[in-house]
């Protein structure tokens, strides 16, 4: 690596720090009036981000994305309208930072308040998704931390126009500059350097496919919070309202089959698959869904001469990211639960029940970050809980858990007032 690049770096970083500092006490006007600014700014920009956006489509690294990863690269006006509008969502939301989440009072007069406060510097480490740069920004400045983006060499242009129009809205309202920054270069050996800087950065977070996630965390000497997979279940329970269960299961396969919350996986209980399988089956066959079938699933959709294919091993544990399906059949709740839990990758999963008590086991016993009960896996998305937008879907376990909003963006330290007290 040369010595240029490694300074160009770590000098990022090191301003990146310096404006942490400056933003952990940005009075919350401040903060919102430079999102206010920004949201204004892609409402006038749409022009030159498509243009940008243009450019990058046209490039080879576009050509060889998979279809579900153009998807996401490709801008339109509808989607650079929603950024704004998550923009502005971001403003509406309570500032985290200072919040007291505990405070009391020791028998010897110390008073303790366990306050929130922005965990610093967060680099965010992404491939085809130029939304994230905005979305990424938006909740690190509201939550008070500085960041820096380093998105892949398919995105190159959406991202730096993109990063322009923050440092105005930065600079506008009187913000530090260096609050949000690129990283200019897509450089791979950039990023090995900038993962190795753990006394400036703080914590790393990688939005992409699998590969991308595995190499953040075997070079990083930095925290990162991660997802590697979205495997994600619907199932369907012998007591399933029927209408109810298609609805659901084509909205989470359908909507938007290259997104981590679609599902990939189908269970249905074997006291109403007889009946109620070919139903499903038709429907996502009239959608264009490629079935893969278990034998007992299989057997079912043959009898009706429905189109469906042999599952392999592999499919069961496969995020698809297509129009492309794995369905089983289960003989009950458990074998139901103890399936998702051994080959789902703990992102989200539904149960479509009319039964409580089956939808209280489900949900108490699937350990996955979110569970959902007669509603789609489509649902767990930072936009949709109300978090404006997300700074992404974490399976961890420590910190920080489902999609990550501002609130997540924050560690907390203790404040303690004492009068004079020694300890003896």
């Amino acid at each position: 690596m040369s010595a240029d690049l490694v300074s160009l770096v770590t000098s990022l970083a090191q301003r990146a720090r310096a404006a942490s500092l400056a933003l952990a006490t940005a009075p919350t006007a401040a903060k919102n009036d430079a999102l206010t600014k920004l949201a204004a700014l892609l409402d006038s920009s749409h022009a030159a981000l498509l243009e940008a956006n243009t450019r990058d489509l046209a490039s080879a690294e576009a050509a060889a994305l998979t279809p579900a990863s153009r998807e996401r690269l490709t801008l339109t006006p509808a989607k650079l309208a929603h950024l704004a509008q998550s923009v502005r969502e971001v403003v509406a939301l309570p500032d985290p930072v200072g919040e007291t989440l505990a405070d009391w009072t020791r028998p010897n007069g110390l008073r303790l308040r366990q306050v929130r406060v922005p965990i610093g510097v967060i680099a965010i480490i992404y491939e085809a998704r130029p939304n994230v740069t905005v979305d990424c920004a938006i909740l690190c400045l509201k939550s008070g931390n500085a960041t820096i983006l380093r998105g892949g060499k398919e995105c190159f242009h959406t991202n730096t126009a993109l990063a322009a129009l923050i440092a105005r809205a930065l600079a506008e309202a009187g913000l530090p500059a260096n609050a949000v920054q690129l990283v200019p270069t897509t450089d791979r050996a950039a990023l090995t350097h900038l993962l190795k800087l753990d006394t400036l950065i703080h914590c790393v977070i990688p939005r992409g496919g699998e590969s991308l996630i595995r190499f953040v965390v075997q070079n990083s000497t930095i925290p990162v919070i991660k997802h590697y997979t979205g495997v994600c279940f619907v199932y369907v329970d012998q007591n399933a309202d029927p209408a109810m269960a298609e609805s659901i299961l084509i909205n989470a396969k359908v909507q938007r089959p290259g997104v981590c919350n679609a599902a990939e996986q189908l269970l249905v209980h074997a006291a109403i698959a007889a009946t109620l399988l070919p139903r499903l089956a038709a429907a996502l066959l009239a959608s264009g869904v490629q079935l893969r079938c278990d034998p007992a699933a299989a057997a079912i959709l043959a009898r009706t001469g429905l189109a469906h294919t042999s599952a392999q091993p592999a499919d069961y544990t496969t995020e698809f990211l297509a129009l492309t399906l794995a369905v089983r059949v289960v003989a009950s709740l458990d074998e139901a639960i103890a399936t998702i839990n051994r080959d789902g990758s703990a992102h989200t999963d539904a149960i479509v029940t009319r039964d409580p008590a089956a939808a209280a086991r489900f949900q108490a016993a699937v350990d996955s970050a979110v569970v959902l009960w007669n509603a789609s896996t489509r649902f767990n998305d930072g936009f949709e809980f109300g978090f404006g937008a997300e700074i992404g879907i974490s399976t961890d376990r420590l910190h920080a858990r489902g999609p990550m909003g501002l609130r997540e963006l924050c560690s907390y330290k203790y404040l303690v007032e004492g009068t004079g007290q020694v300890r003896g």
